[in-house]
């Protein structure tokens, strides 16, 4: 991604801030305890999760994005019907939080995108040993640290690749822009490499909120969802969301 365009991603974020009146310093905190907690080569008693597992993480990730013919990102008001529809000839998906349980199986999904609100649907899919990018906010931590901690005592632990929405760096962390799970996994494949015109989104609503979204206050959300739909915008996309 052209370093600008990532910038705008980015400053979105102190947009975002700013009309929820959220504290820049508290996604400071979430980031920089997410950062210490994995700043070992065994965070977690898993070794998978240490910065070098973490980065091979990433990069088999992107590895496989760049190399599919279309990657299909799948949000909160995804529908299994939808999904049936997908032609499987080498396609690679990424589920925005819990829409990954709009899935029948794992087989072609790459990697969720999650702050970790997504319920039962996304710790299946930790059991199941599938990738995360686990993001820090603001009023998550203690979250986050309660589902890590729960996910790393499951026989085959979930890989992972961090991210944050700050300003400052964390080694082992990245910003990928972008603001809800949905608008962030598009930002991330951007990121990764894939061509806009190779992506194809299911599930992007700003009418309703979705069946797979975690428990939220309805006018919040709704308010949340516009500025999803701006973020889509600014690669051309927004003619794919209901």
């Amino acid at each position: 991604m052209p370093e600008g365009h990532l910038q705008d991603l980015i400053d979105i974020q102190n947009d975002v801030r700013l009309a929820f009146q959220w504290d820049y310093a508290d996604d400071v905190e979430s980031a920089s305890q997410m950062d210490l907690a994995f700043d070992n080569e065994a965070p977690f008693g898993i070794t998978d999760w240490s910065f070098q597992g973490r980065c091979d993480t990433l990069k088999e990730i992107c590895q496989i994005l760049i190399s599919a013919k279309k990657v299909v990102i799948i949000g909160a008001a995804a529908q299994e019907e939808m999904l049936e529809k997908i032609n499987q000839d080498n396609v690679s998906i990424i589920a925005a939080d819990g829409s990954v349980g709009a899935l029948k199986d794992f087989e072609n999904l790459v990697c969720i995108i999650s702050d970790l609100d997504g319920g039962d649907y996304i710790d299946l899919a930790a059991k199941k040993g599938q990738r995360f990018i686990i993001h820090a906010h603001g009023d998550n931590h203690q979250r986050w640290m309660d589902i890590i901690t729960k996910w790393s005592d499951f026989a085959m632990p979930p890989k992972l690749v961090l991210s944050h929405q700050t300003n400052e760096e964390f080694p082992g962390m990245e910003n990928f822009g972008g603001f809800t799970d949905g608008d962030r996994a598009l930002c991330f494949a951007i990121w990764a490499g894939v061509k806009v015109e190779n992506i194809e989104l299911l599930g992007f609503s700003t009418k309703k909120i979705g069946r797979w979204s975690g428990v939220t206050n309805r006018e919040k959300k709704l308010k949340k969802l516009l500025w999803m739909e701006k973020i889509v915008s600014m690669f051309n996309l927004n003619n794919q969301i209901d």
